[in-house]
């Protein structure tokens, strides 16, 4: 089957580059709002790009009614957001800072998460996450239905038991973090396995 992507609507390729380009890894984003108080939503249309400098992307789009969404106005007014990474045991905190709720609610009071002060940014970070990294927006870009948001971390906060002994790489025994599939399917990262390249000089003299 063929899609020509310049004669589709919006939400038809939605549905395809969602259900292909999978897993998806998920932000927790927190931010700030202007009276200080905490914002969390999850975003599934997010990556690391760059370790030097250390860039992560987010993709926003707005509210269904075209208003901008508290993330992206907290983001364009401080300048500043953290990532907190997402497993099982955040998962109810995620699916409850992604419902409809009106604007300056606090999502992650809402969903009865602890929020702890960032180090380096205003936006605060879930302890409970196995990993949050706090970021300085480093550009936007916009589009009509779409704000790319490009984040240098300044600071990472990983809980302990996520990293070996060394605290050098991560442990695949409890690090599972979940992703996004397509619509309200998941998967989690906890059968993990190695797979290893074959050596040059085999693939060239054509052995398996």
């Amino acid at each position: 089957m063929e899609f020509d992507f310049m004669q589709m609507e919006p939400a038809d390729r939605y549905r395809l580059l969602t259900n292909f380009v999978g897993p998806r890894p998920i932000a927790l984003v927190t931010t700030r709002s202007p009276a200080g108080g905490n914002n969390g939503a999850p975003m599934s249309f997010f990556n690391v790009f760059s370790h030097d400098p250390a860039i992560v992307v987010l993709g926003i789009q707005p509210r269904q009614d075209g208003r901008e969404k508290d993330t992206v106005a907290n983001i364009r007014r401080s300048g500043e957001f953290t990532v907190n990474m997402v497993d099982m045991a955040l998962s109810r905190t995620m699916l409850v800072c992604g419902l409809s709720v009106e604007p300056d609610t606090d999502e992650l009071e809402l969903a009865g998460e602890a929020v702890s002060p960032g180090a380096q940014v205003e936006s605060g970070w879930l302890p409970a996450s196995p990993c949050a990294m706090e970021c300085r927006v480093e550009r936007l870009i916009e589009y009509p239905r779409r704000l790319l948001v490009l984040g240098e971390v300044v600071h990472m906060h990983v809980r302990p038991d996520c990293l070996d002994e060394q605290g050098r790489y991560v442990n695949p025994d409890v690090y599972h973090p979940i992703a996004r599939l397509h619509a309200d399917n998941y998967i989690v990262s906890d059968r993990q396995f190695v797979l290893k390249a074959p050596p040059l000089e085999s693939v060239t003299k054509g052995e398996s």
